[in-house]
């Protein structure tokens, strides 16, 4: 019998149901699959009102870690054969309920020496979230195996808007009746009941050698190398603002709040007016980096890290 630990952390459901999705085809007599929901001491709320959405910016995305609530000891001593790790990207980093769990000791005793499986939802950019994680597994002494990642599909503004509307109503419909449904499209959730039998046969093998390359087979990921070239710059600019906004103190200080407002007008002027520029310069340069971008394309579609 081989076993199975599946967690996640999900404020909205959709990351549930994508990783429901890909563990159904494990539900058999030949492997036992446990569920661990990560729970925060103090919960974040969803849906988010905007000065709380903003003002976690600065702890998710230097990882600082807060309180999650202790793992059940049915679950802490048993031996997995297999861990699979659903998460989501707060800021161009694994969101902070997942940073703050992959720094308790919990995770350090179930992530040693297992095979793990990372599983994304998002609405575009997780690269070097990804990357961020890879690290993390590491320092844990884990094995990343496989990754899946679903995305928003729809063109970056037009998810800009509809995520902003779901965050903050708690709704996931067609915003003013015209824009489509935000987040992860249905089919594609549908979909990734695929990506489970994969995922069967080398775990009743224990050879997770082709995992990765079998899971790109069936479009487990997907990369467009201008979101590579964006999310390494937003990273370096949210690295300046994560830290200056830290400096001011905690999150009920005036002169922080203040900076959390600047920061909000920042992310709209870098998302409506640099992105576009930034986007014409990528395609003006695209055919001379061409090379550069394909190999990029292969690393991060892998489980490597450089």
């Amino acid at each position: 019998m081989k076993e199975v630990l599946v967690i996640h952390y999900s404020q909205s459901g959709q990351l549930t149901e994508i990783i429901n999705n890909i563990v159904s085809p494990l539900k058999n007599n030949e492997t036992n699959l446990t569920f661990l929901n990560i729970e925060m001491e103090t919960p974040f709320p969803f849906p988010w009102n905007k000065k709380e959405f903003y003002g976690v910016f600065p702890e998710t995305f230097l990882q600082i870690p807060q309180k999650t609530k202790a793992v059940p000891e049915a679950i802490l001593n048993k031996k997995y054969d297999l861990i699979i790790f659903g998460y989501a990207v707060w800021y161009l980093t694994p969101s902070l309920p997942t940073t703050s769990f992959l720094n308790s000791e919990d995770a350090k005793k179930l992530f040693a020496h297992t095979p793990i499986i990372t599983v994304i939802g998002c609405r575009n950019m997780w690269i070097m979230a990804q990357e961020k994680m890879k690290k993390k597994l590491q320092e844990l002494q884990a094995k990343l195996v496989g990754n899946i990642v679903l995305v928003d599909r729809h063109i970056n503004h037009i998810s800009v808007i509809t995520i902003a509307q779901w965050m903050f109503s708690g709704k996931k419909e067609r915003f003013l009746g015209i824009f489509p449904k935000p987040g992860v499209a249905q089919k594609d959730i549908d979909a990734s009941v695929k990506f489970g039998p994969i995922i069967k046969s080398h775990l009743l093998k224990n050879n997770y050698t082709t995992l990765q390359p079998d899971l790109l087979e069936a479009d487990a990921v997907k990369i467009k190398p201008f979101l590579i070239t964006v999310d390494k710059r937003a990273n370096v600019i949210f690295s300046k603002w994560a830290g200056l906004i830290q400096s001011k103190g905690d999150k009920n200080n005036p002169k922080r709040q203040l900076f959390v407002k600047m920061f909000n007008y920042y992310l709209l002027f870098a998302i409506w007016i640099i992105a576009p520029i930034v986007f014409i310069l990528f395609l003006l340069t695209y055919l001379p980096l061409y090379g550069k971008l394909k190999k990029e394309k292969t690393y991060y579609a892998s489980v490597a890290l450089k």
